[in-house]
């Protein structure tokens, strides 16, 4: 029996009873406002204060008064104001101070476990080391022992709960959910999500019962209802959020075990949970970050609200100027917007902001290479691939292949500056692959799949490989905002093709042919020649059966024929090509991202939101 059903059970037996001693003994203060849970009404529990405030005192100046208002204080409340302090410490960039305060009780208390694995998934969210990932996945699954601890024992004979079980349960639950998006992390089509099964569910139903709870009449705000209300609202949040998100194909999947998900609910519950000063105001603020500069625009249309990130962002940023995170998502919402120059300049203030954890440089290093490869600045783009390969171990064969890709556009007197040559490092990309918790990255399969073709004798040059990855990443986005960014992107597409046309033909040279084709017509959509673009989507089409290795140009040719109708007005075919490149194509590289994509516009073609069957506002 889950701890909703037992809760239920007993104010329903209390109130069939026509028992109204509990909420006799529910006393208001000055305002009206009832100071003890009705749910925690028990002859063995002291009352509970309604006066918290989120600040320690100050130890020199404490009083007798001080003091005796401190020892009335419960458990959980300091419990709190102490993880929102080495929080705070955490956003200063006082990283290990922040996780010294905490360590010291991870043992005892909830709030202080959940916060040291939180900060320790998100030093690995940031970096993508696979030696963090793995730790923070352990530490959360450590959080969650202590958590269960202070969770009621389900029976039959449940009496009410108190706030701390209220409070374990939605930290049960927290833990959960950030297991769950640690393998996400791991694994973008989320089969490993899937696989978690019971443990995903048990999280996503404890979250849809407690916001049951918050709705009830029966509950009455407690001493921390604030920091309950916004782990409610972060779970439910986050989950609306994710599920609306994915492919079809995962969704039937998850629809079959009972999951649902409304991505407007879902934001709607995130921006209630940022807006107050509550634990989890931050976590929901960065949900929010994440999605609206990541998660939509590498996995979605590439548009990301940056109006919304932005208004998220500048209170933070007034707070801790100098805060290592701010001023990444800083950088991060000017990339968006094209400024690169901007864009660069905040990377770089962020890598001086701090020493202390040399990984979250590496989060910069990346994007300041894809800052320079949309400049094709090719020298400064290696440079920081370079970097990446000697100190980051996210992918050594994703690293290895981007400085043989930057390689490639040089000449070979440039390249002889560098001391290193593209075929050699195309070769070493196959041994460099590694897995994480089992699964393989998919970026890093995609660059052993391209840099295949270099293990021959006779190897045949990819063309403009920087560009091609690019496209994985969404990057003709950014430079659609800036005519000379794409118009100088489409230069260099014609001089590769150009090469192909005046080269020796190979078995690689119909799917070369299509990748550049594929390229030239995103240029000339965002330079506004439609027609031509459409031409050139349909040149992919064409050579369908004639190309032989990268067969994820199709779909992905259909995906962008179907969005430049879908900007034309030609909804029904729009329609019509997304779904043809949703149905009838499989296994091909960087499938999940095409379909993550794929829903993005469906979502967007037919007015959706709720696992894109309709536009209704529900919870869960």
């Amino acid at each position: 029996m889950s701890f909703i059903s037992g809760w239920r059970r007993s104010v329903k037996k209390n109130y069939s009873k026509g028992d109204t001693s509990q909420m006799e003994e529910i006393s208001a203060n000055s305002n009206g406002s009832p100071t003890t849970l009705s749910i925690i009404n028990s002859p063995e529990l002291d009352p509970i204060l309604t006066d918290f405030k989120l600040h320690l005192p100050d130890k020199d100046a404490l009083n007798a008064k001080d003091m005796s208002d401190m020892s009335l204080k419960s458990d959980l409340s300091l419990a709190l104001e102490d993880c929102m302090t080495a929080l705070d410490l955490f956003l200063r960039n006082d990283f290990e101070d922040a996780l010294s305060r905490l360590q010291c009780r991870t043992k005892d208390s909830m709030y202080h476990a959940l916060t040291y694995a939180t900060i320790l998934e998100m030093q690995a969210m940031m970096t993508f080391d696979p030696e963090h990932i793995l730790a923070a996945g352990n530490t959360m699954k450590e959080a969650q022992a202590v958590c269960q601890r202070f969770r009621k024992k389900s029976t039959f004979s449940n009496r009410n709960f108190t706030e701390e079980e209220l409070h374990a349960e939605v930290c049960y639950a927290e833990c959960l959910l950030q297991r769950a998006a640690l393998t996400f992390l791991q694994d973008e089509n989320m089969i490993s999500f899937i696989k978690g099964g019971i443990k995903v569910r048990n999280s996503y139903q404890t979250y849809k019962e407690l916001h049951m709870v918050l709705q009830s009449s029966a509950y009455v705000n407690g001493e921390n209802h604030g920091h309950f209300e916004g782990g409610v609202k972060l779970g439910v949040g986050a989950f609306n959020l994710m599920i609306s998100m994915l492919p079809t194909r995962t969704l039937r999947l998850l629809e079959f075990v009972g999951f649902s998900g409304n991505k407007e609910f879902g934001l709607q519950q995130l921006n209630e949970g940022s807006a107050g000063q509550t634990f989890r105001s931050f976590l929901c603020n960065m949900l929010l970050l994440c999605y609206h500069t990541f998660m939509s625009f590498i996995l979605g249309s590439g548009e990301g609200d940056v109006e919304d990130a932005e208004k998220l962002l500048q209170p933070y940023l007034r707070q801790y100027p100098k805060g290592t995170i701010f001023l990444f998502f800083a950088g991060r919402i000017e990339v968006i917007k094209g400024n690169l120059d901007v864009a660069i300049a905040r990377f770089e203030e962020c890598c001086e902001a701090q020493q202390q954890w040399k990984q979250f440089h590496h989060m910069c290093y990346w994007e300041l290479m894809w800052c320079f490869t949309y400049k094709r600045h090719w020298k400064m783009a290696y440079f920081y691939a370079d970097l990446l390969s000697k100190e980051n171990a996210w992918s050594k064969a994703t690293y290895a292949y981007m400085k043989g890709a930057y390689l490639c556009m040089l000449t070979r007197e440039e390249c002889q500056t560098f001391g290193e040559s593209e075929v050699v490092l195309f070769k070493q990309v196959h041994g460099l692959k590694q897995k994480i918790a089992g699964k393989s990255l998919p970026t890093e399969k995609f660059a052993i799949r391209k840099a295949r073709r270099y293990l021959s004798d006779n190897p045949v040059a990819l063309p403009a490989p920087p560009l091609e990855m690019m496209y994985i990443w969404n990057g003709y986005t950014v430079i659609g905002k800036h005519r000379d960014l794409t118009e100088g992107m489409l230069k260099t597409l014609d001089e590769a093709q150009a090469k192909l046309d005046s080269g020796p033909r190979t078995e690689f040279s119909i799917d070369d042919q299509c990748l550049v084709s594929l390229l030239k017509g995103l240029c000339l959509k965002h330079l506004g020649c439609q027609e031509e673009a459409e031409h050139y989507f349909t040149l992919v089409l064409c050579n369908e059966t004639q190309i032989k290795y990268d067969h994820y140009l199709v779909p992905n040719a259909l995906l962008e024929h179907g969005l430049l109708c879908l900007e034309q007005g030609r909804k029904e075919e729009g329609i019509k090509l997304l779904e043809t490149a949703r149905q009838n194509y499989k296994n091909y590289s960087m499938e999940s991202r095409t379909h993550f994509r794929i829903q993005a516009a469906l979502h967007k073609a037919k007015g959706t939101g709720e696992n894109g069957i309709n536009d209704t506002l529900s919870s869960p």
